[in-house]
């Protein structure tokens, strides 16, 4: 099983996962273009892509998803919540799947374990993926971390989780008072300490990456997220990857 990054920020995000023959996007916030490029970037085929998993519909997660799925012939798998909200804007895919957030399910030779997170969205979920004996926890997107979240996440091979900002350089930065307001909501992102204090309860012996992702542009540094999420395991900052939001990251295999 191995994983990569298309991009991750307030511009788009895209991960890919793989597993045997399967492979699966979780989100697709690029244009279907930008989407091709990115994949070939890692050596991938659009055309082998299985499925989309969709975390919730704001724009930067799935701009891409209607236009890349019905292109490819993939399905789409989404809570209710996810599909009315992007029905309502007209971008709704045409192989649907249903994601119920507490129950399991199976792309091919993945399993897929989706759970509710706290984001000013339409049912929002994050996902933790796994080929039987591996698994990988995404966690982008949230206000602050509950307890599920925390139980579903602990024990992973692998964990990317969202780092959006640094407290004082958003409170001391030139975005509109609301927009703050709204990140630092408990419906907004976590910032790196909160992102740190996490992995500080969820990581163990299996654990074998730890990827910095949603790093805002303006409100935080890939130093200062590594620095962040280093100090919770105690290890050396240079351990820790960053997905960018032009580069991602690239494939990390799961020994």
């Amino acid at each position: 099983m191995r994983f990569a990054s298309l991009g991750s920020g307030s511009r788009g995000n895209a991960w890919l996962i793989e597993a045997g023959s399967t492979r699966v996007l979780v989100d697709c916030g690029f244009s279907t273009r930008d989407t091709v490029r990115r994949l070939a970037r890692l050596g991938v085929e659009a055309g082998t892509i299985a499925a989309v998993l969709v975390s919730h519909e704001h724009a930067d997660h799935a701009r891409g998803v209607a236009g890349f799925a019905d292109r490819y012939g993939c399905e789409v798998w989404l809570t209710d919540g996810a599909r009315t909200a992007l029905d309502a804007m007209g971008a709704v895919p045409g192989r649907l799947r249903r994601v119920d957030s507490h129950a399991r399910f199976a792309v091919r030779d993945l399993e897929i374990a989706p759970f509710p997170v706290p984001h000013d969205a339409r049912e929002p979920v994050q996902y933790a993926v796994s080929d039987g004996t591996r698994r990988f926890g995404i966690l982008t997107d949230a206000g602050h971390v509950t307890p599920h979240m925390e139980a579903m996440l602990r024990g992973c091979d692998a964990l990317a989780i969202e780092c959006n900002h640094d407290v004082e350089r958003l409170r001391r930065g030139s975005y509109p008072q609301g927009l703050k307001a709204r990140i630092l909501g408990r419906y907004g992102h976590l910032d790196n300490l909160a992102a740190a204090e996490l992995l500080g309860r969820v990581s163990g012996p299996r654990l074998q990456h730890v990827v910095a992702a949603h790093l805002s542009q303006e409100n935080n540094t890939p130093g200062l997220a590594r620095a962040a999420l280093a100090g919770a395991l105690g290890c050396e900052p240079e351990w820790i990857a960053v997905a960018d939001q032009e580069h991602g990251c690239a494939w990390r295999e799961l020994a």
